[in-house]
């Protein structure tokens, strides 16, 4: 317990007045104490700082996710809402000792905070050291202090240096040693992004980072890796760094609920980073052209003077908690002060969420240890920033377990924990696994709510390092990406005689000794890791000398082989020519189907007007060598439809059948077969031509090569996307088959495609059938063979002609067939205007 007579004092000054030092001093000088800080970031710094004093045997770490508790710790150094204080408020999670010599908050300032200022003012109300306790804060506490705490000794301490105001820059001129502060992570990135390429690099400072995250990206900046540093406002809170200026690039942040102007006291404890002891700092905003921040002369004088207006209230929010029942302790926690300077903080998250899951009547009707449980599973940190209604989904399964003094199931947290054991992706993505990482190290570090804690703790412990080398990592390539950086300047200074650009056999493209992309093809790919503006510096140095390398590639191409192309389907569907996997051109429509069009690949125009269409007439003469090999057959029956000589009834089923690509049903140019003689049936046999019962196609066109052929100039001629192709073999299909690959070489038999070829079967076994006087027209062998079932069997009879009655079948005749019509002259074009009217 504190003794009556110990001490309490207020040391209030602007930044860079000491004060933490001071704390940390005083503490150290005691057997043991605790100070509670606005910022984990700022407990890690000072939890280091003390092991080099007192050894890590004396020291001890609290954060909501990150618990280092010596057996014999003496010196405990938390975030304020860790700090062991007397029981009440329900969300301390530990049993450690509370009776310290020493006990000191920093920054109580924030008890104006609407978030989080309730539990500084709490703490700078009850948190008491036996022998000495320390407040420290800003001067604007003064009247709270004097209200508050009348007893207390107030003690003002000047800033060791001065501050000065510096006007506006450019981010292209910011002087070295500065940190650029910004409201969002989205502009963070932005504004690290430019700085790397107008200077080289960045670090990278937010809240949301681990600590050896953070650590990592301080520690480049002050060894002078990069000059310039990246922040958040969290580089306020007494983070303590070498920066010499502090450019502001927006005053204005979004508070959690609304859009606002930074208070002078907020731009002032930001702007006070800059210059440490006895060197002087300086501030400013960023030019950012319309849309740039300034200060007013007022703001400027006051952040200068460091006179700002006094607090007249804190937020606060009642600590001693009616467990009798969830009515009882909502209604507790919702008590108004007796005292007017402390106001009723704004609804927290821990009670938004405590009102959300209360709704749940079997939730709602708890009382005692489990109200109180209920309490704690409702203080678990909504780290991921995701509002009440969707952190209370969590808080409810937590409590599920833990409600009755359960243990939450092992199998849970070890697959929820794995989950996000995954090293791989950009900055948010490892930015968000690692929020999510310090929900499931805050739940280890409850004793109560796992079986074994101890266990689960390193094993949080251990992702969360792994998450925080791989963000490390990542901020580093994206912001201080050397190689890039020294390219950049060296472009911009020297010109591209002096980069000799090399490409090896595998397409690297390197300037100098660096690698900065590939040779795809005849596309120039950067490095993925270049940004965009480095994208086109690169780009543009690259190019300059791969031309001879494309030269001697189209060369190269003109006389290769025909083995050394292939029929490419992109992902956007569309048909090209492929060389090693890399579109050399398009298809597109020609003259007819069987005579695409060639269109090469915008990266081609990179070529000299020669080699493109010397290239181009290359790839059109492998196209026709293709379409010749694979489409023969097609191409005759094209010729004979265009040929004079022939009959107008083989013309009209020649263009019918050239038309729809080899595959045509009967009784859509029904009319055009019943005007064929004999000696043109003769003709369509010796063109390989099968006028089947069910469908006229050329078998030859059934092939797997062919069919592919067929599909890629139908789809070209149509554009649109090239459809999915049967595997090779298939005699039947499923229904969902994609239709336009399955119309190549099947017929929709209820639902089921039956391949043109093996229907026909089934159609001339029934005639046959038929004409003998049989009463069985069904090849049974052959449809069981092919798998059909009762509905696809009944329907594609039904297509030959025949109808299902009971056992039986009944002959009916085709339906849609017609009469031969009578002829009417012998022009083909009259042939097909009849066709076309049917």
């Amino acid at each position: 317990m504190a003794r009556d007579d110990a001490p309490v004092r207020a040391i209030l000054g602007p930044t860079n007045t000491g004060k933490t030092y001071l704390a940390i001093e005083r503490m150290c000088g005691h057997s043991s104490g605790v100070i509670g800080f606005p910022l984990r970031l700022l407990a890690r710094e000072v939890y280091d700082r003390v092991v080099g004093m007192k050894g890590e045997s004396q020291v001890a770490l609290l954060t909501g996710e990150e618990r280092i508790v010596p057996r014999n710790a003496r010196y405990f150094l938390c975030t304020a809402e860790s700090m062991p204080v007397p029981s009440g408020d329900g969300h301390d999670a530990g049993d450690f000792q509370r009776d310290f010599a020493f006990a000191a908050i920093d920054e109580a300032q924030l008890g104006i905070d609407p978030e989080r200022g309730h539990v500084f003012t709490d703490r700078m109300l009850r948190v008491r050291g036996r022998e000495e306790t320390l407040i420290l804060g800003s001067d604007t506490l003064k009247p709270m202090i004097r209200e508050l705490l009348p007893d207390a000794e107030i003690v003002s301490r000047p800033r060791f240096s001065t501050l000065r105001y510096s006007g506006s820059v450019k981010l292209s001129r910011l002087p070295p040693r500065s940190a650029v502060v910004a409201f969002s992570a989205e502009q963070v990135y932005a504004l690290a992004e430019a700085l790397r390429r107008f200077r080289g690099g960045a670090a990278v400072v937010m809240g949301a980072l681990s600590p050896a995250t953070r650590n990592a990206q301080v520690a480049m900046f002050q060894r002078g890796e990069v000059d310039y540093l990246v922040a958040t406002d969290a580089i306020g809170m007494g983070l303590n760094m070498d920066v010499a200026h502090v450019a502001f690039a927006g005053l204005e942040k979004f508070d959690g609920r609304r859009d606002r102007r930074l208070t002078i006291a907020e731009m002032a404890q930001i702007a006070g980073r800059a210059g440490r002891h006895q060197r002087d700092g300086t501030f400013g905003t960023l030019g950012l052209g319309d849309h740039g921040a300034e200060f007013s002369d007022a703001e400027i004088e006051a952040i200068e003077e460091h006179r700002f207006r006094a607090l007249d209230f804190l937020y606060w929010r009642n600590p001693d908690l009616d467990f009798t029942d969830v009515r009882a302790l909502t209604a507790s926690l919702e008590r108004p002060s007796d005292d007017p300077v402390l106001r009723p903080a704004p609804e927290s998250i821990d009670l938004a969420v405590l009102k959300l899951v209360s709704e749940d009547p079997a939730i709602a009707a708890k009382r005692g240890a489990s109200a109180r449980r209920l309490w704690a599973a409702c203080g678990l940190p909504d780290f991921r920033k995701v509002g009440p209604m969707h952190h209370a989904r969590m808080v409810r399964r937590v409590f599920s377990y833990i409600g009755d003094g359960g243990h939450i199931p092992h199998e849970w947290f070890a697959a929820e924990v794995a989950r996000l054991e995954n090293v791989s992706g950009d900055i948010e993505v490892l930015a968000d696994r690692l929020a999510g990482i310090r929900s499931w190290a805050y739940i280890a570090h409850r004793s109560d709510w796992l079986q074994d804690p101890a266990k689960w703790a390193d094993r949080t412990r251990e992702v969360e390092a792994r998450l925080s080398d791989a963000l490390h990592s990542a901020l580093t390539q994206r912001f201080v990406d050397r190689r890039t950086s020294v390219l950049v300047r060296d472009i911009g200074a020297r010109g591209s005689d002096a980069l000799p650009v090399t490409v090896s056999a595998d397409g690297e493209v390197s300037v100098g000794p660096e690698p900065i992309g590939h040779l795809r093809g005849f596309e120039f790919r950067v490095d993925p890791a270049a940004r965009l503006a480095d994208k086109r510096l690169l780009l543009a140095a690259a190019e300059r000398r791969l031309g001879d390398e494309l030269e001697r590639r189209a060369s190269s191409l003109i006389d290769a082989p025909d083995s050394d192309f292939a029929l490419l389907v992109e992902d956007s569907g569309a048909v090209g020519i492929g060389w090693n996997g890399n579109v050399l051109a398009r298809l597109a429509p020609g003259r007819s189907l069987l005579e695409p069009a060639v269109r090469t690949a915008r990266p081609l125009d990179r070529l000299s007007a020669n080699s493109r269409s010397a290239l181009r007439a290359r790839l059109e003469r492998w196209v026709d060598a293709q379409v010749d090999g694979h489409l023969r057959p097609l191409k005759r029956v094209a010729e004979v439809a265009t040929d004079a000589t022939t009959s107008p009834g083989v013309r009209a089923v020649g263009a019918m059948l050239a038309d729809a690509g080899g595959a045509v049903p009967r009784r859509a140019i029904v009319s055009a077969i019943g005007t064929l003689e004999q000696d043109d049936r003769q003709l369509l046999y010796r063109l390989k031509v099968r006028l089947g019962p069910l469908d006229v196609y050329v078998p030859a066109l059934l092939k797997p090569a062919a069919q592919l052929w067929r599909a890629a100039l139908l789809a070209v001629r149509s554009g649109e996307p090239m459809p999915e192709i049967p595997a090779a073999g298939m005699a039947t299909l499923a229904a969902d088959a994609d239709p336009r690959g399955a119309a190549l070489a099947y017929r929709r038999a209820g639902r089921t495609w039956v391949r043109v070829d093996l229907a026909d079967r089934l159609a001339s076994h029934a005639h046959k059938v038929r004409s003998a006087g049989g009463d069985n027209p069904v090849d049974s062998e052959l449809a069981t063979s092919l798998g059909l079932g009762e509905e696809s069997l009944v329907r594609l009879m039904a297509d030959v002609g025949f109808a299902r009655t009971g056992d039986s079948w009944r002959w009916r005749g085709r339906r849609g067939s017609r009469p031969a019509p009578r002829e009417t002259g012998s022009n083909a074009f009259a042939e097909l205007e009849k066709l076309r009217r049917k």
